[in-house]
């Protein structure tokens, strides 16, 4: 019998995650993990090395995980085994598919590279170790550096979940320009940690090594537990002593930097467009008006500003632009805080409406002759009122805003369709981002604005000599923002001796013209013999940032024929230069078997989005969308077809439920409105389905009946759970990795306020500015203006206050730790409750199922109007110390 052991690694802007083997204590031993990263002018090569030996008698299944940046491109993956090396291959994605399918078809594994959150996206790939044999991954990526609010960052996840004898992040940075300044941070630091960071400066390099020893790396002498789990950050700015840029050149390519600074902010003409619609209740709609009065407040005098929200009908704070004065800007924050969510989604009408506001500012000149106008856009859902096709919305949209104003689109969470509002931000001059649904979503808002809220040119036209240019990146920007960065790079003509620039540009005063002249030879020689340099790092920056432009511009391109050629081109840059791209895939032979294959491909942002099967309750499903479920003996074998038949939604897990009573296999499969043709796999492991440990049980209001609830949320997904206003409640819960559990609540309580963060570890009570920690090793308790807050050691911790609901979370220790919540007096909930679980708790009730299956105790729960097909089951009560009682409870799952 095989055992099994992750290895991790944490790195720049990347993690190998590392989980315990609970039967062989690092029976998996990474005994040296290096990360090696080249900066040089911004263009990063990153190089992690983890070697590994299998010390145990028998073979085991090594894991290698790494969380690179989403905006990096994979170059190179090896691993060696006992000597032999295994490359990874890259193709064109449809070859590499074909290939993969076959070895698929002979029940192979899934492929390599995800989107895991915010930044980064996770490559993983295992491979089988025999007894003392040793193995070496190797992987290569590379990026360029962003700049963003006036600095570049590198971010190291440091999470190796074992002491390793030979650790160490080598980061070298040579920016030819001078480096400005460079700090480091971390969040696990200590003195003994401090003192295995070396940071070593000149005018024009840095280097950053972390080397600590296994001393250093233990948390304590008597524990073999490391310390470093955590955020270690390098952030570094260049100089600028030149107004038209820096240029450099390295065999016949060259790169443009252009960052002015000092220069008049152009006021702004800045319309916010906000979605309330139901979807956006409790924690969305919160942080939106958190971030909205922040955001108000950094307005400048200048500005002019207007505010829209929308849900089934379109809502103007006023008819027209209102200078930022103290005044308007108290109005408009008086106004934020009476937003409500509740309605449909129209989005249509909203921006038409945006931007007929601006055109009669316009009109009435009311806006400063040379000014930027904006419409700021976000939304959390799909348009469901007015005109809901998006491509009717997106041409509607365009031809109102006619390339006057800039549009930017914010997708909150994942309901949203990305790929609808990042077209239409492309094809009006803006950039679309996604909103990550957290407990810092307002500050993800905030630092959004901070980006866009400093203009300082316009309009900008970088020339080069035509002639003597014969590949060059994009060259003509809208807008450019104080503190970002514009990047040109290009080939030159081997006879060219001088390579002049002219930029064109409009400030708020002035139109203006910087001019500067490059002498080829000289601009080389700044790279010669320096150790630092792999390669042609130029011309890869180049081909690096020619793809990424292509495919945004494929994305935005009016003709289908412009549109091919644009994915021709980067697909031949791609292919040429071996990046990973989202028109290439890795091929990964793995070594205990010719035949089996992973593949890499790249993830697109809009891969976040959950396929459109979002649940088993068919509360968000239209009537057209049908779940097929399909039973075999074994996988891809349709010869061996048990059952062909159909189920609504909220049937399709209760059947899965009981296929494995049989000893078949269960595959569920969504067929999706709009491509009826192609079937999505949704869950291939009825283990996943069954669940003893419902996440939460709760009685209905005024009734006797229980609910028994599972969810099918994103791993580490914050859920707004209830949101009572009325009652000054608020509690939001977080999925742990596997989603079979929650591991965190954060219970906010108005009236006092007090906020309650309770995890795994313990809770962190914070009030009047305080904080107090109560581990779970001990009993305690606390009242606070009538507020009781009481941890029974290692069980519970209840809230209650005597006019209102009491609520109480449960600590379970076995078999897997994780937290239960549930509520006391539920009818004490006022009709305002919202949130997932507080929709059950007004105009909820059960009805008798006419059409159940004989034998099965079935019922229907009325939800606000929604019907929910539930059966009757017995749960294990992990409300009980042991978790070994039952109770009779009707089951049910969502999805939020």
């Amino acid at each position: 019998m095989e055992e099994r052991a992750f290895v991790a690694l944490l790195v720049i802007s990347s993690l190998i995650v590392l989980a315990e083997n609970t039967d062989h204590k690092n029976a998996i031993e990474i005994y040296s993990l290096h990360v090696e990263s080249t900066v040089t002018s911004r263009f990063a090569h990153t190089v992690i090395t983890s070697r590994l030996v299998n010390k145990v008698n028998e073979s085991q299944e090594a894991v290698f995980e790494v969380e690179l940046p989403k905006t990096a491109f994979i170059t190179n993956f090896s691993m060696s085994i006992d000597g032999e090396t295994y490359p990874g291959t890259i193709k064109e994605k449809a070859s590499a598919q074909e290939q993969y399918d076959i070895a698929v078809s002979h029940g192979q594994s899934a492929g390599l590279v995800k989107t895991t959150g915010r930044k980064l996206e996770q490559f993983h790939v295992s491979v089988n170790v025999a007894s003392d044999s040793k193995v070496t991954f190797e992987l290569i990526y590379e990026e360029l550096l962003k700049r963003q609010l006036g600095r570049y960052e590198l971010l190291f996840k440091v999470r190796p979940k074992q002491l390793v004898k030979h650790f160490q992040i080598d980061v070298h940075i040579f920016e030819p320009q001078g480096i400005n300044f460079l700090e480091t941070d971390s969040t696990f630091m200590t003195n003994e940690l401090t003192e295995a960071l070396t940071k070593v400066q000149n005018e024009t390099k840095a280097h950053i090594l972390f080397k600590p020893t296994i001393v250093q790396q233990k948390k304590s002498p008597e524990l073999e537990e490391t310390l470093l789990d955590g955020d270690f950050i390098i952030r570094y700015d260049v100089k600028r002593s030149v107004s038209a840029g820096d240029i450099q050149i390295v065999n016949g390519y060259f790169v443009h930097y252009f960052a002015p600074n000092e220069m008049p902010t152009f006021p702004k003409n800045v319309i916010f467009v906000v979605d309330q619609s139901g979807s956006m209740s409790g924690r969305k709609i919160e942080q939106t008006r958190d971030a909205l009065l922040k955001i108000l407040e950094d307005l400048r005098p200048e500005d002019h500003f207007s505010l829209i929200t929308f849900n089934s009908l379109v809502t103007e704070w006023k008819n027209t632009l209102l200078q930022a004065t103290g005044q308007n800007v108290e109005s408009a924050k008086r106004y934020v805080k009476t937003v409500m969510a509740r309605g449909g989604t129209d989005i249509n009408n909203a921006l038409l409406t945006a931007a007929n506001t601006l055109d009669k500012a316009n009109y009435a000149e009311i806006l400063q002759a040379h000014s930027i106008s904006m419409i700021i856009l976000l939304t959390d859902g799909q348009p469901t009122v007015g005109v809901q096709d998006v491509e009717i919305i997106q041409q509607n949209i365009q031809k109102a805003i006619k390339g006057k104003y800039v549009l930017y689109c914010l997708g909150f969470g994942f309901d949203v369709s990305y790929k609808f509002l990042e077209k239409m931000a492309l094809d009006n001059g803006g950039i679309a981002r996604r909103i990550y649904e957290d407990s810092d979503s307002d500050l993800q808002l905030q630092s959004f604005y901070q980006e866009v809220a400093t203009p300082i040119l316009k309009d900008i036209e970088i020339q080069y000599p035509e002639n003597s240019i014969l590949e060059l990146t994009q060259n003509s920007f809208k807008l450019f923002f104080d503190g970002s960065e514009i990047v040109v790079a290009g080939r030159i003509d081997n006879e060219l001796d001088v390579l002049p620039v002219e930029i064109q540009a409009q400030s708020h005063t002035s139109n203006l013209i910087f001019k500067e002249e490059a002498n080829v030879r000289e601009k080389e020689k700044v790279f010669q013999h320096q150790k630092y340099i792999f390669g042609n790092f130029i011309e890869r920056l180049w081909a690096y940032l020619t793809i990424q432009q292509l495919l945004e511009k494929s994305i935005s391109a009016q003709e289908e024929q412009q549109k091919n050629m644009q994915v021709a081109r980067a697909l031949e840059l791609s292919m040429k230069y071996s990046f990973v791209t989202p028109l290439t895939s890795m091929v990964v032979t793995k070594p205990d078997d010719q035949q089996k294959l992973q593949l890499a491909n790249k993830p697109a942002e809009s891969d976040n989005e959950k396929s459109r099967f979002t649940g088993f309750s068919g509360n968000k499903l239209s009537k057209s969308h049908i779940t097929k479920a399909l039973s075999f003996r074994r996988p891809h074998d349709e010869s061996m077809l048990r059952s062909d038949r159909y189920f609504l939604v909220s049937q399709a897990r209760d059947y899965i439920q009981r296929v494995p009573k049989t000893g078949q296999r269960a595959i569920l499969l969504d067929m999706t409105e709009q491509s009826p043709d192609i079937f999505r796999t949704v869950q291939t492991t009825p283990q996943l389905l069954t669940n003893e440990y419902p996440h939460f049980l709760f009685q209905l209001p005024r009734q006797n009946d229980v609910i028994c609830l599972n969810i099918d949320g994103q791993p580490q997904a914050y859920i707004n759970l209830i949101s009572d206003r009325a009652k000054g409640i608020s509690v939001t819960g977080k999925l742990g990795r596997n989603r079979n559990h929650f591991v965190l609540f954060e219970i906010t309580n108005l009236d006092p306020h007090v906020q309650l963060h309770v995890s795994k570890e313990g809770t962190v009570l914070s009030y009047g500015g305080h904080t107090t920690k109560l581990p779970w090793k001990k009993s305690a308790s606390s009242t606070i203006q009538g507020l009781k807050i009481a941890v029974e050691k290692e069980r519970s911790l209840t809230m209650s206050a005597s006019d209102n609901i009491t609520i109480k979370i449960a600590f379970v220790k076995s078999p897997n730790r994780f937290l239960g919540l549930y509520f006391m007096d539920t009818d004490h909930f006022s009709d305002k409750a919202s949130g997932l679980l507080g929709q059950f708790y007004f105009d909820t009730h059960l009805e008798s199922n006419p059409g159940a299956s004989q034998g099965e105790d079935e019922r229907v729960l009325s939800v606000h109007g929604q019907k929910h097909r539930v059966t009757r089951k017995y749960k294990k009560d992990y409300r009980l110390e042991s978790a070994t009682g039952t109770i009779s409870c009707w089951s049910l799952y969502i999805t939020p």
